[in-house]
């Protein structure tokens, strides 16, 4: 373990006592931790084996002011008896002067010349057996941490190093550097001595830590764990055992680890508690600051001199428990302030708060270890707190907004004065629980239900408004601010903000306050620069993007400029959420995976339930568009663990259920979907664009338990609604495309076909994604000349929006039509693509229909009296035909179509009576592949 040069050394300076050539002194000096003892083992064990005697003892901080402590080890390792043994210590500790016991004071009455002359006594009859020893064979003398050993002791070895040259006697002693030498003395002659050598322990470096690391991890793992393991320790052999035995922190992210437990956590604490206490404090002191501060400030919270803690913090280097001027890693820092008790914990941080504000330290670095203390007694800590708070928020981080101001007010929390203050404190505790704020709302309602005073802060509750529930506060907060004028730019951009937030969120409301002329005369979406301005910005290119008007390639555009901008440096959450919502409906949710996979990563993901379950919703509806379904799935349900009850979601909870519920009937997991839609939802979701998804996604339930007409109702009502807000938009809910899939069901051929075609008319509102669709499901109601080209178009735009789903679906409706067509070998390929794209999109109800589809025997070329017959059936009973002509008994179509055998069986009778057949084996021969012989492909 790139200890193999010193231990070589040792052996030769063994070799050379050996030898004859005279003793030596061997100084090894290395860290805390960096494997002196270890080494110093090795070097006995080999001594040993050349027939070597070992005399050793051990230097310990308990027993430092024990006379002779150390020396007293040494006299009984060297195999002396019981009794000449505790004779020599006796004289030696008479010598000294002290009592039988070493704890007695200086004999004061004791002639030196006396005691020095006993001392040599005591010490040349220990010396004597030894000197014996050596002529036959050579000793090693080994004191392990001499730096710990008593005062007495070391005058000892210095006397017995002096008279080491014509003996076979070598003497190795480790030591740890130490911020002040107890005996600077015994160092300086020892230094002096011309046999001495020293040997310095390095860290190991990457290689000797890949050599620990071993097979360990797995290959792709080894490079990453090498390079952070030593970058976690610095290399010190202790810690780097201690990090890669304990394999929850290497072992896949450790994210969900307690840091301050576990072998890599015992290994700092003994590596931490192995220093002086001076260096303790220094650790302790630079864990309380938490990040890498000036000499001149670590010294002020210590109360030493610069010069002493810069020595302190350079052995904390040297150990690896710090770089530069602050810990090595968050682990370290966790565990020693774990182990710190919490009076003297707060006592620093207090001290820390008063330093830093002291040298102009930045409000948000003070402000935390005012809040860690629990301390806003100075006259300049409220101030401090509160610019601390407004940071925080900026940069979303709630969690230590609440926290600030919490302690500015401690007596005002709930108490709704609607200042900017108490506005920011309920803002940060909506972002961590929504329903923490239920009593400061209902006051603020009465308030202006009652005519009590509002002012501009009021305008920072209507977003919690709208998401509870009804919009009658927020309505009445708008009308009233927006009626007593005089306002600052700033509270102009925060009053059209709401009127627009309403507007959008509760489409019935306020629509004057998205019109073409108004939204043209806000804003540009990319100047905004003050949190109202950013929130307009945003909130005009979501409208633009449910406008029936603007082109979605330009909301996309703007969209990536505001999201790099936000992206760019840390700001408030909102803008993001309405920029994220904009491109979804721009019909871009490839740019929505992205971005909120990069928001994510960011740490202001993690300190917000509210804006990590927003951003989960928005992930899990664009992966569902994206034909992702797996991905759809956990994080739909993801989205709803991080808001618990569901009541905290409000109106909002809309949105990640009908996201489930589209997803378990698109599995046919149809008691799934039923559990979802069973959970209730407040009214008022119904007047929001989100509740559009809810009606859309229970409309595809309904469709596939064979409750069409049920269906059909929720996909007129959402055509109605889209039609009144004016947002037609497919982006928003493609009804028409929904609506023609319940009409092919109701065997209405004739009014799906126009749907389609309507929606493909559409000139604006229309995305890539919703056309394909479309073009795909038309393919399937048209004669093959026709389809044919639609099935093509629809295969390239739908390969090139993403949408996995679809695109197997098309790739499954163009198989078969080649089937049809005689070319089975093609048809064969694209069957195997459809497959392998829906079973890699996770929708396996469709890569089975699509595998059924490819095992079915081609179908002879279409006639005209085949037409007449096929649309004869009804699209039920085309979907029993083909799967009972594919050679599926009863009860496994049954289970296929989720309807019972007896309806199996009524619908064969039908369908034998129309064809004119006897037996199912007849079916494949008198269906076709544009007619009955399609698999079920719509889900």
């Amino acid at each position: 373990m790139q200890r193999e040069a010193q231990l070589t050394h040792l052996r030769s300076v063994l070799e050379n006592c050996t030898a004859q050539q005279g003793g030596r002194v061997c100084l090894v000096t290395g860290a805390v931790g960096s494997g002196k003892t270890t080494l110093l083992e090795a070097f006995g064990d080999y001594a040993t084996r050349r027939s070597s005697t070992v005399v050793s003892a051990v230097g310990s901080r308990a027993e430092r002011d024990l006379p002779f402590g150390v020396m007293g080890q040494l006299i009984s390792s060297a195999g002396l008896d019981f009794e000449s043994a505790w004779q020599i210590i006796d004289v030696l500790r008479q010598a000294l002067g002290a009592n039988p016991d070493g704890q007695g004071a200086a004999n004061e009455h004791r002639p030196p010349r006396d005691a020095d002359r006993e001392f040599t006594s005591a010490v040349n009859r220990f010396l004597g057996p030894l000197e014996e020893a050596a002529r036959t064979s050579p000793l090693v003398l080994t004191v392990d941490d001499v730096h710990h050993a008593d005062i007495p002791s070391l005058n000892c070895l210095l006397y017995v190093i002096r008279r080491l040259r014509p003996y076979r006697i070598m003497v190795v002693l480790t030591e740890s550097e130490t911020p002040r030498s107890r005996y600077p003395l015994f160092w300086a002659e020892l230094m002096s001595q011309p046999h001495l050598t020293g040997l310095t322990l390095p860290a190991l470096d990457a290689t000797a830590i890949g050599q620990l690391v071993g097979s360990r991890p797995t290959t792709d793992l080894f490079r990453k764990v090498t390079k952070e393991t030593l970058a976690a320790t610095g290399g010190n052999p202790l810690l780097v055992r201690g990090l890669l035995d304990d394999e929850r922190l290497w072992r896949r992210d450790g994210s969900d680890v307690n840091p301050t437990t576990g072998t890599f956590a015992q290994a700092i604490l003994r590596c931490f508690y192995r220093h002086e206490p001076e260096v303790r404090a220094t650790a302790r002191a630079m864990a309380v600051l938490a990040r890498p501060t000036s000499l001149q400030i670590l010294a002020r919270l210590l109360d030493h001199t610069p010069e002493f803690t810069d020595q302190a913090v350079r052995l904390l280097r040297a150990s690896g428990l710090a770089e530069a001027n602050g810990l090595r890693h968050p682990h370290i820092t966790g565990t020693i302030l774990t182990d710190l008790p919490a009076d003297e914990r707060r006592r620093l941080h207090r001290r820390a708060a008063e330093i830093l504000h002291e040298h102009g330290t930045e409000p948000g670095i003070v402000a935390e270890h005012l809040v860690s203390s629990d301390w806003a007694e100075p006259a300049w800590a409220a101030q401090v707190l509160r610019e601390a708070a407004e940071q925080a928020m900026a940069r979303g981080r709630p969690d230590i907004t609440g926290a600030c101001l919490r302690l500015v007010h401690p007596c005002d929390v709930g108490t709704p004065r609607w200042s900017e203050e108490n506005a920011l404190l309920l803002h940060s505790r909506w972002q961590i629980n929504p329903l923490s704020i239920t009593t400061d709302l209902n006051q603020l309602e009465q308030t202006a239900c009652s005519g009590g005073e509002l002012g501009p802060a009021a305008l920072s509750a209507v977003p919690f408004l709208l998401w509870r529930g009804p919009a009658d506060s927020a309505l009445e907060i708008v009308a009233r601010l927006g009626a007593q004028g005089g306002h600052t730019p700033e509270t102009k951009d925060r009053l059209e903000a709401a009127r627009l937030l309403i507007s959008l969120s509760r489409p019935d409301y306020l629509p004057e306050a998205r019109s073409r002329e108004r939204l043209a005369s806000l804003t540009e979406p990319e100047s905004g620069t003050s949190a109202g301005g950013q929130q307009l910005a945003a909130l005009t290119l979501l409208a633009d993007a449910l406008s029936q008007d603007a082109a979605p390639s330009d909301v996309v555009a703007s969209a990536g400029r505001l999201m790099q901008r936000h992206l760019a440096e840390e700001g408030p959450t909102e803008p993001l959420g309405l920029t994220l919502l904009a491109s979804l409906y721009a019909g871009r949710p490839d740019l929505v995976t992205r971005w909120t996979r990069a928001l994510f990563e960011r740490a202001t993901a993690h300190h917000s339930p509210t804006w990590k379950a927003k951003l989960r919703t928005l992930r899990a509806e664009a992966a569902l568009r994206l034909g992702q379904l797996q991905e759809a799935e956990e994080q739909g349900r993801l989205a709803l663990e991080e808001l618990t009850p569901q009541a905290a979601w409000g109106v909002c909870a809309v949105g990640p259920l009908s996201t489930l519920i589209s997803l378990a009937t698109e599995a046919r997991r149809m008691d799934e979907a039923s559990h979802w839609l069973a959970r209730p939802v407040p009214a008022e979701a119904f007047q929001t664009t989100v509740g559009l998804h809810y009606l859309a996604a229970r409309a595809r339930y309904r469709l596939a338990a064979g409750r069409r007409h049920a269906a059909a109702n929720d996909l007129r009502q959402c055509g109605e609604t889209m039609r009144r807000w004016q947002m037609d938009t497919a982006t928003l809910v493609p009804w028409r495309l929904e609506l023609a899939r319940v009409q092919i069901g109701l065997d209405d051929r004739e009014e799906a076909v126009r749907l389609l075609t309507s929606q493909l008319s559409r000139e604006t509102g229309l995305d890539d994604r919703t056309r394909g669709a479309t073009m795909r499901l038309l393919a399937t109601l048209e004669p093959a000349a026709s389809a044919r080209s639609l099935l093509s178009a629809a295969v390239e735009i739908l390969e090139s929006c993403g949408d996995q789903v679809e695109l197997a679906r098309a790739l499954a409706n163009m198989a078969q039509m080649k089937r049809g067509s005689g070319d089975t070998e093609a048809a064969h390929q694209l069957f195997q693509r459809a497959h392998r794209v829906a079973k890699n999109a996770g929708a396996s109800v469709l890569a089975q229909n699509v595998l059924a589809a490819v095992g079915a025997p081609p179908p002879p070329l279409r006639t005209t009296r085949s037409r007449e017959t096929e649309h004869r059936l009804s699209q039920a009973e085309r979907r029993v035909a083909a799967l009972a002509a594919q050679g599926h008994t009863n009860r496994q179509i049954s289970s296929t179509l989720f309807i019972t055998v007896s309806t199996v069986e009524q619908h064969l009778t039908r369908i034998y009576r129309k064809l004119q057949v006897k037996h199912r084996t007849d079916l494949a021969n008198r269906l076709t592949t544009a007619g009955a012989g399609m698999p079920p492909l719509d889900a």
